[in-house]
């Protein structure tokens, strides 16, 4: 479907759910996602945020993400206005953060209240239906794609064959003994793009992959993107306790950053591949390995 006529399908939906007619539309960038965002602007004076699944990527992706709103509610979270499924384009509708502030740039105060808000979350009881962290381990582990077909990875440049050969036992083994399994909401995918400063809220979005598990595993994905933007560096917010997981989250990113683009998100190996010159070095340090001996600041 044309964007524009996409556009006009989707607002007469709109006023359906919502009971008022839309008047002006700003288009929503950034992100992994390709699915079509818009802030939209009633007759009524409200406002929205639309999302569509409009792939075959996004469309599980936008039911899922609306599964997870239907049973959980807090500060956290935006807020659920509405929604609609459709074999080819389900709408979600979400309260407007537009007005708020988005990170970077990151200042003591805005990273305190993240900290905090991971504490919120980790303390959140998730919902039965949830599923734990340990399905994704699979997922996760990019160590022995590495170890198996480890071209991709030196082709980053990050470090030599001898370098990967040496360090590979030790991260494998670590990466192995990485405890996903526990009692706490995880939100998956926290970032400063799913980040947001309304007021004295910190709002997480996109609880696409929401879960149960360790509550480490958030914090630890988040800080290689935090010290990428300026913001503190990863050994400066946690110690030792956090190698097992460095390890893990780090051999993700070094198994995908050399491939192809997946379809429908043409940036994502350069942001994979500048998380890890964070993650590889902080993963090294902990287990007392050399420093990777290749271009990590390129």
């Amino acid at each position: 479907m044309e964007a524009d006529a996409l556009q006009l399908w989707i607002g007469g939906r709109i006023e359906r759910i919502l009971g008022s007619r839309p008047l002006q539309w700003a288009a929503v960038t950034g992100g992994y996602s390709t699915a079509p965002r818009w802030v939209v602007t009633l007759a009524d004076g409200r406002s929205c945020f639309a999302k569509v699944g409009a792939t075959p990527w996004t469309r599980p992706a936008v039911r899922r993400e609306y599964k997870v709103y239907t049973v959980l509610q807090a500060p956290f979270v935006p807020r659920l206005l509405g929604w609609e499924d459709h074999p080819d384009y389900p709408l979600l509708l979400l309260e407007d953060l537009s007005t708020g502030t988005w990170p970077p740039p990151w200042t003591s105060e805005r990273v305190d209240r993240v900290l905090a808000t991971l504490g919120a979350v980790a303390t959140t009881s998730p919902p039965e239906s949830f599923t734990t962290a340990e399905l994704y381990r699979q997922n996760l582990s990019g160590r022995p794609q590495v170890s198996q077909k480890p071209e991709a990875f030196l082709s980053l440049g990050l470090s030599s064959r001898g370098w990967l050969e040496h360090a590979l036992p030790s991260l494998l083994e670590a990466s192995s003994r990485a405890i996903l399994d526990g009692p706490s909401l995880v939100h998956y995918d926290v970032r400063s793009d799913n980040i947001c400063f309304l007021d004295d809220r910190t709002i997480f979005l996109d609880w696409t992959d929401a879960c149960r598990g360790n509550p480490m595993l958030d914090l630890v994905a988040w800080l290689p993107s935090l010290a990428l933007e300026r913001g503190p560096q990863p050994d400066e917010l946690v110690g030792e306790e956090a190698a097992d997981l460095v390890a893990l989250i780090s051999g993700y990113w070094a198994s995908r950053a050399g491939l192809p683009p997946p379809d429908g998100a043409p940036f994502v190996r350069s942001i994979q591949r500048a998380q890890l010159t964070v993650a590889l070095p902080w993963a090294a340090r902990l287990l007392q390995l050399p420093s990777p001996d290749g271009n990590i600041r390129g």
